[in-house]
């Protein structure tokens, strides 16, 4: 759903809130996404990668297509059983919500920086936002109705604190919203956003387009259920929450979007499941599947 002028579409990616039935849903996720205009962020932190790439501690990402096809994190095996006990959601409490997402958060850190070390990629991590109200980044203006925003132009996630979400408390799925929005984050430093996927999406029209768009997402859910498995134990993630919240998806993850760039219900099941059950993320590349599992 693009709502920003091309110019300032670069590095943004966006989560929008969708109802939750019942207490078994999850926010979805939508990505207002690239024209290839520069990232004007990190230069401290592009700095620093660089620095660690000319001393010989990192590689540098892939270019190309390589960097979706064949991206180092891909070797990097199964993500390791993590301890994470951010504590539950208690409902009606904006900081009760806020800490959940904070611990979450360092949960992430400490995940995904031996995942990159593994892969000798340069990692850094997010900052980490949270909203009341309308905000804007280098990014643009906040969308409407949007739960989060990650704006890689300062590599920030935007958490805006609702009263649907501090009203239903429902701590798995602000658990996946959380990492869904960092998997973004992971995929724009180990290179797969700025080195293929956003001048791709640039270039490509109609269905080619919403095609790249629907690999990019459904990427993300992927990483993020296999950051859930591997914190299943002491999030924790119970059986009858994990199906309720499939079944939503399935049912409803696809009625936000006017335009097919998320994926179907059932792709986006497919790609939770597929990182939830494996825990590796060779098996979140989404660049090379068949296109009937990114429909």
């Amino acid at each position: 759903m693009n709502t920003l002028p091309k110019r300032r579409l670069s590095s943004l990616l966006i989560t929008g809130v969708a109802l939750s039935l019942l207490g078994t849903g999850t926010a979805n996720a939508a990505t207002p996404v690239p024209a290839p205009a520069a990232e004007k962020a990190s230069n401290a932190e592009r700095a620093a990668a660089a620095k660690e790439v000319a001393q010989g501690s990192v590689q540098a990402p892939p270019r190309g297509k390589a960097a979706a096809t064949h991206n180092p994190l891909y070797k990097t095996g199964v993500l390791p059983t993590l301890k994470c006990s951010p504590g539950g959601i208690r409902k009606g409490s904006s900081a009760s919500y806020r800490q959940f997402m904070t611990r979450v958060n360092t949960c992430l850190n400490n995940a995904w920086k031996r995942q990159f070390k593994k892969a000798r990629l340069s990692f850094s991590k997010p900052r980490l936002r949270f909203v009341t109200k309308s905000v804007k980044s280098p990014c643009g203006g906040w969308p409407t109705g949007a739960a989060g925003m990650y704006c890689s132009a300062n590599r920030t996630m935007y958490i805006a604190v609702t009263k649907q979400a501090i009203r239903e408390g429902f701590a798995l799925g602000a658990a996946k919203l959380m990492a869904h929005e960092y998997a973004h984050h992971v995929q724009t430093i180990s290179g797969i956003g700025p080195n293929y996927y956003f001048p791709s999406y640039h270039r490509a029209r109609g269905k080619a387009r919403l095609e790249l768009s629907r690999r990019f997402e459904l990427q993300a859910d992927c990483m993020s259920t296999a950051f859930l498995r591997s914190v299943r134990s002491t999030l924790p993630v119970r059986a009858y929450e994990w199906e309720g919240m499939l079944d939503w998806i399935r049912q409803n993850g696809h009625k936000t979007w006017p335009q097919n760039d998320h994926g179907k219900g059932y792709s986006q099941v497919y790609w939770a499941k597929r990182g939830y059950s494996s825990g590796g993320l060779r098996m979140c590349n989404t660049w090379t599947a068949p296109d009937r599992r990114v429909a």
